[in-house]
């Protein structure tokens, strides 16, 4: 079995002189991991010859810190990102279905992240409006500039790598929308189904949006229960990670309930722990341990206080919580557990 790298001894001359850095610029935000961040660059002198395998390195860090405080100041408000074709022209039903989606999904309280580019990216944000949109854009050789809607709002990123992209998506989404699109749009909607399927995202809603009458993703979803879900590639639990439909009312109210008790959720070491608007009853919580028995391991599900470790969510301390142990593999059924949560 394949295991970490052992950890270094720490240079305590070298940890005193990055400490002294850091000092030098003011101190700020979670300096120990800022310092480990220093001490491993400086491995890169001896540990990293080739200068692209650094620069993608370099680029990354870069990206991704602009990324994360250009969100930051939005940190209180959901956002549902959106993807589709840059290809669906205006006049396609699809494009005016993605529009009339941004539309509602602002209305509803949600910002919109998009691709920034155009076709049902442009159609998102037509919908949404510039005020309540986000544009993370990808540099490519066709593609130079993000559409008119977000080119010249602050709210706009531009990133030379896919993956730090696509980090940014997901870290920042509390819900995707999936509409009609080409390898771009399969590949965000798998790899969001992947995280959340093995627990490295949070679970969210995804929508599949077709045009009124559409059969796109009806027939994505065949293939998915015809050739993955027969061939036990995927568990039938798996299918409750996503929706299909082609009404954007739908879509919309699929989003707002996911969020209707449920709040958030993280492990705290092997306890689980789920956020609340409402907590359970008594009775609630005696039917879901016994409906759910199946993905506990450990203690029950039952009230909990905060625990010391979620001090840092301090926005978080006063709500109510479950906690639980989860067996940290049955995502889909963990699924279906908030939508009985949201269901009380």
């Amino acid at each position: 079995m394949p295991t970490k790298p052992e950890k270094p001894p720490a240079d305590p001359e070298l940890r005193r002189r990055v400490q002294e850095l850091i000092a030098f610029k003011g101190g700020g935000h979670n300096e120990e991991a800022v310092a480990d961040i220093i001490e491993n660059a400086l491995k890169l002198l001896t540990d990293v010859k080739d200068t692209g395998d650094v620069r993608v390195i370099q680029t990354a860090v870069r990206e991704l810190r602009y990324a994360y405080r250009l969100f930051a100041p939005y940190a209180g408000t959901r956002k549902v990102t959106i993807f589709g074709s840059a290809r669906t022209a205006p006049n396609k039903m699809e494009y005016q279905h993605a529009l009339e989606f941004g539309k509602k999904i602002a209305a509803a309280g949600f910002m919109v992240i998009t691709g920034a580019g155009p076709g049902i990216m442009q159609a998102g944000h037509e919908g949404a409006g510039p005020e309540m949109s986000f544009g993370v854009n990808i540099r490519l050789p066709w593609e130079q500039t993000a559409n008119p809607v977000i080119r010249e709002d602050k709210k706009l990123v531009t990133f030379k790598y896919f993956f730090t992209r696509k980090l940014i998506f997901i870290r920042h989404s509390d819900a995707i929308a999936l509409f009609p699109g080409g390898f771009g749009t399969m590949d965000e909607g798998y790899e969001a189904l992947t995280l959340m399927q093995t627990g490295k995202s949070q679970l969210m809603p995804l929508v599949l949006i077709d045009r009124p009458g559409g059969t796109y993703w009806k027939t994505w979803d065949k293939h998915v229960r015809e050739h993955l879900l027969r061939d036990q590639l995927i568990s039938p639990d798996d299918l409750n990670l996503y929706r299909i439909t082609d009404d954007t009312d739908e879509a919309v109210r699929i989003i707002t309930r996911f969020y209707r008790n449920f709040h958030s959720s993280r492990f705290v070491k092997d306890l689980f722990v789920i956020r609340l608007k409402h907590a359970p009853t008594d009775t609630a919580l005696e039917a879901m341990n016994e409906d759910f028995a199946d993905i506990i391991t450990g203690p029950p599900i039952r009230r909990i206080e905060a625990t010391p470790e979620e001090r840092e969510d301090t926005d978080y301390i006063e709500m109510p919580r479950i906690g639980f142990g989860f067996n940290r593999r049955d995502y889909g059924r963990l699924r279906q557990l908030v939508d009985a949560l949201n269901g009380l």
